[in-house]
């Protein structure tokens, strides 16, 4: 859902998915699109200008391959807003391809399962990645994505503005973690969970 080219959303850390996919289907979330596996590639220049910059260039893979730049997150906001461009491509390898051809290189893939509902106008999305579980709440406002949060019984002071790049880094620093991308090949045995750097779980209390 974008607003403008603009892309609002906050995401919750959660323990318990299941849960809150079943909250989200009595308060009347409708099925967008069932459990997919996503292949992401984040492209940047040789200096990281663009990670530099704060701003982000991504092929995607799931159901059909997506082309998406965004900006930087604007500032002083209760929840994260950037620009986003996003377009689909017929060609993922080709689109590959087409990045190198310019310059950008692969600086690090990730993985995620993601299941999507709307819920009235809504976006909520349920993200399962090597390092937890998230739930995904995209708008036309903050309140709009208060209001739902509080539907589904999230703690709004636990919402993250962060993406999940940029946890995946915190987490390397915090821990020592030696793999280089974000998939669940890769971090297969790791046991721990994202309080290892200060997230706490939206879905429990205290």
């Amino acid at each position: 859902m974008k607003n403008g080219g603009q892309e609002i959303e906050a995401k919750f850390y959660v323990k318990n998915l299941s849960a809150i996919e079943r909250r989200l289907q009595a308060v009347g979330g409708d099925l967008v699109s069932p459990r997919v596996k996503e292949i992401n590639l984040r492209f940047d220049t040789p200096d990281g200008r663009l990670s530099i910059s704060r701003q982000a260039l991504r092929l995607r893979m799931d159901t059909v391959a997506r082309l998406t730049f965004k900006g930087p997150q604007a500032a002083g906001e209760t929840v994260s807003n950037r620009q986003e461009i996003e377009f689909e491509v017929s060609d993922y390898q080709a689109a590959r391809q087409f990045l190198e051809a310019l310059g950008f290189i692969l600086a690090v893939s990730y993985e995620k399962y993601r299941t999507t509902y709307a819920l009235g106008s809504t976006e909520v999305v349920l993200d399962e990645l090597p390092f937890g579980s998230f739930i995904e709440i995209e708008a036309s406002s903050a309140d709009e994505i208060f209001q739902i949060a509080r539907r589904l019984g999230l703690d709004w002071d636990a919402r993250c503005a962060e993406s999940y790049l940029g946890l995946f880094l915190r987490l390397k620093a915090a821990v020592g973690l030696q793999t280089e991308n974000l998939t669940f090949t890769e971090l297969t045995d790791w046991q721990g969970d994202l309080t290892a750097i200060g997230l706490k779980f939206s879905d429990q209390a205290g």
